[in-house]
C-alpha cells in the first residue's frame, strides 16, 4: 500500500506529519511526504520515510499556492498511490483533482480551522475564495480527521461531513538527555515553541520581561513577525533576557523543553481558529513535565484545568502578565503540585494512546 501526505511546509518540523506518516508505517504502508523546499530548510533523515520536496519561485501569497499545487497535481497524477492524504485546506485542491482522475481514496487532515485563521482576519477577499473552495470540496471528501472536537463539530455541522478526531499527541517523552544548555546560571526559564506569527502572545510577554528579573523568555521556531519581534527586543532593551534560539528539529526539541520552568501559549482571539485551538506545544510541554500558562479559551483552558498543570487566562497587558508568571514560578508548592499532575497527563495524553484511533482509521479505510 502506498500512501501520500502533501504539506505546503518543508516537512522538517511538522511534528504532526511526521509522527502520523511512521505510524502508517506499521500498517505495512509504503510512505511519502510532500513538502517544498527552502533556502533555510532543515536536512530530512528517516529510514521509513520517502519525501519529495519542491523549489518554488515564490514562497507566499496566491502565486505560491498556485504553483505549488500545480507540482503537486503534476507529481501525484503520474506516481501510483493508493491514497491521498491532504493536510490542510492549502493542499487541498491538487490531491482533490488527483483523487477524481484516477479514483484514488483521499483522506483529509485539518490541522486547523483554516478560513479562520489570523492572516485571513480582515481580508474579506481572499477568506471568501477560500471558503469557496472549502465549500466546493469538503463535503465530498469521505474520510477526514482535525485536531480537536470543537473543530470537528464546526465542520460536521457546517458540511455534514463526519469528521473524526485525531490530536496533536506527542510520543510518550522518556527523561531527555540535554544537548545544549539554554541557559547558564540560575535564571528560570518561560518558553514559546512553534510558528512565530502574529497572534501567539510571544509580544506580551516579550514586553511584560520588562518587570521580571533574573527570568529568561525563549523562544523556539520561525515565522512572519520573528524580525519584528527581535526589534521589540531591541526596543524594549531587554536583549538579556529574551533568547531566540530558531528551529531546532524535532528529534531535538524535547532536550531543550525541559529545560524551561513555565511553557506558554497564549493565542489570541483572532479567529475561530486559535480560539478553538490545542497545539503541538501545549502537549509537547506536558510531556516535558513542565506547568504551562495558555488562554483561557475552551479547548486549552478546558484540558489545563481537567489536569491542574497550570493556569488558564485572558490577561494581555504585559505588566499584569508579569505578576501572573511571577507568581507562578515563585509558587514553590503550585509548581511542584503541576509537576506532578503532568506526569498523569503525560501518561493520557501520548501518541502511543492516539495512535490507536489513526491506524483504526485507515485500517478500516483500507
Amino acid at each position: 500500500m502506498r500512501i501520500c501526505l502533501s504539506v505546503t511546509n518543508d516537512i522538517a518540523t511538522d511534528q504532526r506529519v511526521n509522527r502520523i506518516a511512521l505510524s502508517l508505517c506499521k500498517l505495512n504502508a509504503s510512505v511519502t511526504i510532500v513538502g517544498r523546499k527552502r533556502k533555510q530548510s532543515l536536512l530530512l533523515s528517516s529510514s521509513y520515510l520517502n519525501y519529495k520536496r519542491f523549489s518554488l519561485l515564490f514562497n507566499k501569497g496566491p502565486l505560491f499556492y498556485a504553483c505549488y499545487n500545480i507540482r503537486l497535481f503534476k507529481y501525484m497524477l503520474f506516481q501510483r498511490f493508493d491514497i491521498l492524504v491532504a493536510n490542510d485546506l492549502d493542499t487541498l485542491p491538487a490531491n482533490y483533482l488527483v483523487s477524481k482522475l484516477t479514483k484514488v481514496k483521499l483522506v483529509y487532515d485539518s490541522h486547523e480551522y483554516f478560513t479562520e485563521v489570523p492572516e485571513l482576519v480582515g481580508r474579506e477577499r481572499v477568506k471568501r475564495i477560500w471558503e469557496a473552495m472549502e465549500r466546493w470540496m469538503l463535503p465530498k471528501i469521505s474520510y477526514s480527521y482535525t485536531v480537536c472536537q470543537s473543530i470537528a463539530d464546526i465542520y460536521n455541522k457546517k458540511y455534514g461531513t463526519a469528521m473524526q478526531v485525531i490530536r496533536n499527541l506527542p510520543n510518550r517523552n522518556t527523561d531527555s538527555e540535554i544537548i545544549e544548555r539554554i541557559s547558564s546560571g540560575n535564571d528560570k526559564i518561560i518558553l514559546y515553541q512553534g510558528s512565530v506569527n502574529i497572534g501567539r502572545g510571544i509580544e506580551p510577554v516579550i514586553e511584560a520581561m520588562k518587570y521580571l528579573d533574573h527570568i529568561k523568555f525563549v523562544i523556539i521556531g520561525e515565522g512572519d513577525i520573528k524580525n519584528q519581534l527581535e526589534d521589540l527586543v531591541k526596543k524594549l532593551g531587554v536583549q538579556d533576557k529574551v533568547i531566540f534560539l530558531g528551529r531546532i528539529a524535532a528529534d531535538k526539541l524535547a532536550s531543550y523543553t525541559c529545560q524551561a520552568d513555565i511553557g506558554i501559549s497564549l493565542e489570541e482571539n483572532l479567529g475561530l481558529s486559535y480560539y478553538y485551538a490545542l497545539p503541538n506545544k501545549l502537549f509537547d510541554y506536558i510531556q516535558a513535565g513542565i506547568p504551562v500558562l495558555v488562554s483561557n479559551f475552551p479547548e486549552m483552558g478546558n484540558l489545563v484545568k481537567k489536569y491542574n498543570i497550570g493556569k488558564a487566562t485572558l490577561v494581555t497587558q504585559p505588566e499584569e502578565l508579569s505578576i501572573i508568571l511571577e507568581t507562578m514560578l515563585n509558587d514553590k508548592v503550585k509548581l511542584k503540585l503541576w509537576k506532578e499532575n503532568t506526569k498523569k497527563a503525560a501518561a493520557e495524553l501520548c501518541w502511543d494512546n492516539e495512535e490507536k484511533k489513526l491506524l483504526d482509521f485507515y485500517t478500516n479505510l483500507i
